[in-house]
């Protein structure tokens, strides 16, 4: 049992990867659409301001980007919902970086020759091949710098990804073995590494309740979860909100004890 998250570009051509991986492990299958779908209808939240902040890094007016961190938090939620249960493939731009921290996750960064993914291009977008070089630019160009705001890391860094295949010198069935087998020889879950999963669906919970509630506009107040017992962490000048998100914080039904932390500096 594992978590499988597949980084790939758009028109990487990686789908039938992907989903002969699934099959052969008996895995659900996820892609990077369909969850910002589940997680429009789960916030009442509209798929293109996801997908924007999923894919722009905040523009100049934009200053530090509060409204799109606030909706990479309900993505991560959404996410870490899907795979608490172990066994699913994931494939988008970053996945491994919203599950952070889990052990049992592997992260595999999957490439395609530039002719491939432009052919690709041309063909499910109707693109000239020079239209469909520039699309291809702009949207590795896009991916790389959200990355780097979010997350603080350069999308091509290889230390960031567990395995790395190229599909331009790797047939997909040996690209599926290779994957199948590192899973199930270094990825499985243990108990430690499922209450890691178990904390954080209910820490990015919280985090995408504060990002919606009206009543909380700080988003530098900490929050951490050892199972179930909930710490808030601020200082002198976030207290008024952190007594707002432990009076949310304690109306979720999973949450069994609410401790607060001060802090003496940002």
């Amino acid at each position: 049992m594992a978590i499988i998250t597949i980084s790939r570009g758009p028109f990487s051509g990686v789908e039938v990867l992907t989903q002969r991986l699934a099959d052969e492990l008996g895995y659900g299958l996820l892609s990077r659409e369909e969850m910002l779908t589940n997680a429009a209808k789960e916030f009442g939240l509209s798929q293109s301001q996801l997908e924007s902040a999923l894919t722009h890094a905040p523009g100049f007016l934009e200053g530090r980007g509060l409204k799109k961190l606030q909706y990479v938090h309900c993505v991560r939620a959404t996410m870490a919902k899907a795979v608490q249960a172990d066994n699913i493939v994931y494939h988008g731009e970053a996945g491994h970086l919203l599950l952070k921290g889990i052990p049992h996750q592997l992260r595999v960064s999957v490439v395609a020759s530039i002719e491939s993914r432009i052919s690709i291009a041309m063909e499910q977008c109707q693109l000239t091949r020079a239209k469909a070089i520039e699309y291809l630019r702009a949207s590795d160009e896009k991916r790389d710098n959200w990355q780097k705001w979010v997350h603080g890391v350069d999308a091509k860094d290889p230390g960031s990804y567990d395995l790395m295949i190229n599909l331009e010198h790797i047939p997909i069935p040996s690209a599926c073995m290779t994957i199948a087998e590192t899973a199930a020889r270094d990825f499985q879950t243990t108990s430690q590494s499922q209450k890691l999963v178990d904390d954080l669906v209910l820490v990015s919970e919280i985090r995408a309740k504060m990002a919606l509630d009206r009543s909380v506009s700080d988003d530098r107040i900490q929050v951490e979860a050892n199972s179930g017992v909930v710490t808030i962490t601020a200082n002198v000048r976030q207290l008024a909100h952190a007594e707002n998100v432990r009076e949310l914080v304690s109306q979720m039904p999973s949450v069994k004890e609410v401790r607060s932390e001060e802090r003496t500096a940002l």
